[in-house]
């Protein structure tokens, strides 16, 4: 299937109008948004054992409804399982460290919440769901439950069966729910590691045209990282930051982190694994660049095109390219076939700019894990914690061709009391403006937009605001901002 041009600039305009509230008048501030409701389903490979570490650290950022054990086409009873309880070790070191978490944020769940939504779900074979689970009827719990009426991120880091299974359960015998319980679910899923989401998901629940992301980036974060990851960003997987920042003395949450081992071919003992699914989670991190307004504005997680229905996939950047219209996983991601031994674009510009929105935060997203690793062993005042951008104005304005747009982000601050460094940018890939804008001082506080002159009405423009401390490590925060041209 090919990607209409004229889509993909219906969505950005469709993102800015549906979220144009959000841009109030004055020192926009990017601390002070509601979580996000999220639901986790694992099927215990060993890189969501490692991306479950991550996770956890993370948790005070989310509403966790769940975290459920699901099968996927690589891992179900009695083929490579990592058993029904593999969470168990990971909950039980996160009670350990919870009492130093919690002296950073007091939003950290505690621990017997964690336990108390932790469920097995379908685990019998690849893409079973036909039996009910306690994790398929949490699921539902979650779903029908009407005391809260915002979006549900529910992520698959294995299989769709679980879900899949869930959402079978509320057709059977809740049919007059389907349209409300759509309306509340946002998938993110890594790969469609099993058939359930063509064969059930999308037939039966296609018609509420439910937000679908599909990940083959995460391949970035994944076990080839070191073939996607560019020479600049690669210190940051390996062995020695590994040791210094997550591996050692960070507590005993960190301490479960499955690095490579010497006895692994090619890497050092220390080397970063594999957190293929992070991504799923690190889209729920808000950090100020509002990728959850729409997948095609981009954030740590990778940023995603409308390909079909409302199903966002990978940015092919190959002329002519049609997406498969089946599944989007192993044997038919652009990247992962890219990736094969013997493939011929590995390495060529096109495959570089695949990963580009993914691996261009590499640095960011790394510094933020081993401040998070820092915060399980030591004390407010002796770790760092991010900056806060507050940029004057609201987040979406309207401009003309040729203004000159004061830009303002001197009410920024940070919590350890830190010297900021600024910069502005353009988000091009994101613009429907194809040209470069340009800037007054792009490291000032303050400073402007200059509005190009041939911008035509309708066109925008995405201002991307960073602020780094200059605390250890470096932490980043970012505000954008979206100029549309009147």
């Amino acid at each position: 299937m090919k990607i209409n041009a004229d889509l993909l600039n219906t969505t950005k305009i469709f993102s800015l109008i549906a979220l144009v509230c959000i841009g109030t008048l004055g020192f926009s501030q990017n601390h002070k948004v509601q979580k996000s409701r999220v639901i986790v389903t694992s099927d215990g490979e060993i890189d969501d054992e490692c991306s479950m570490v991550r996770f956890l650290l993370y948790a005070n950022e989310m509403d966790i409804e769940g975290i459920i054990t699901s099968s996927s086409q690589y891992h179900w009873h009695g083929h490579k399982w990592a058993g029904d309880d593999w969470l168990d070790p990971y909950l039980a070191a996160y009670e350990e460290v919870y009492p130093n978490l919690i002296k950073h944020d007091t939003g950290y769940p505690t621990p017997e919440y964690l336990k108390s939504v932790n469920f097995l779900g379908n685990v019998e074979t690849e893409g079973e769901m036909e039996l009910v689970t306690p994790g398929s009827l949490h699921i539902v719990k979650v779903l029908l439950d009407e005391t809260d009426h915002s979006p549900i991120w529910i992520q698959a880091w294995g299989g769709t069966n679980t879900i899949a299974r869930a959402l079978k359960t509320i057709e059977e015998e809740h049919p007059e729910k389907m349209e409300y319980v759509a309306n509340k679910i946002r998938f993110f899923f890594i790969w469609e590691q099993d058939a359930t989401y063509q064969e059930y998901i999308r037939p039966h629940w296609g018609k509420y045209n439910i937000l679908t992301i599909i990940s083959d980036q995460f391949e970035a974060l994944a076990y080839r990282w070191k073939t996607i990851q560019p020479a600049e960003m690669l210190p940051y997987f390996e062995a020695k930051w590994m040791n210094e920042n997550i591996l050692h003395d960070h507590g005993a949450l960190c301490s479960l982190y499955k690095a490579h081992g010497t006895s692994d071919k090619g890497f050092e003992e220390g080397d970063f694994r594999s957190e293929g699914d992070s991504p799923a989670f690190i889209h729920n991190i808000q950090t100020g660049l509002r990728n959850m307004e729409s997948p095609d504005w981009g954030g740590w997680a990778g940023r995603y095109v409308k390909v079909r229905e409302n199903t966002w996939l990978d940015p092919v950047h190959v002329e002519g390219y049609e997406y498969p219209e089946g599944r989007w996983y192993g044997s038919t991601g652009w990247g992962r076939n890219a990736t094969r031994e013997g493939a011929t674009v590995n390495n060529n510009s096109a495959y570089k700019e695949y990963f580009k929105p993914t691996w261009q935060w590499s640095d960011a997203l790394q510094n933020d894990f081993a401040a998070r690793a820092d915060w399980c062993v030591k004390d407010y005042a002796d770790a760092n914690h991010p900056p806060v951008v507050r940029v004057k104005g609201a987040v979406n304005q309207k401009v003309k061709a040729g203004q000159k747009v004061k830009l303002n982000a001197s009410k920024s601050k940070d919590p350890d009391g830190d010297i900021l460094n600024f910069s502005w940018w353009q988000y091009g890939e994101v613009d429907s403006y194809e040209g470069s804008v340009s800037f007054g001082e792009k490291s000032s506080a303050k400073t402007f937009l200059q509005v190009p002159a041939d911008a035509l009405p309708g066109q925008t423009i995405h201002v991307i605001c960073e602020i780094k401390d200059n605390g250890e490590p470096q932490l980043a925060r970012y505000q954008r901002l979206v100029f549309e041209i009147e």
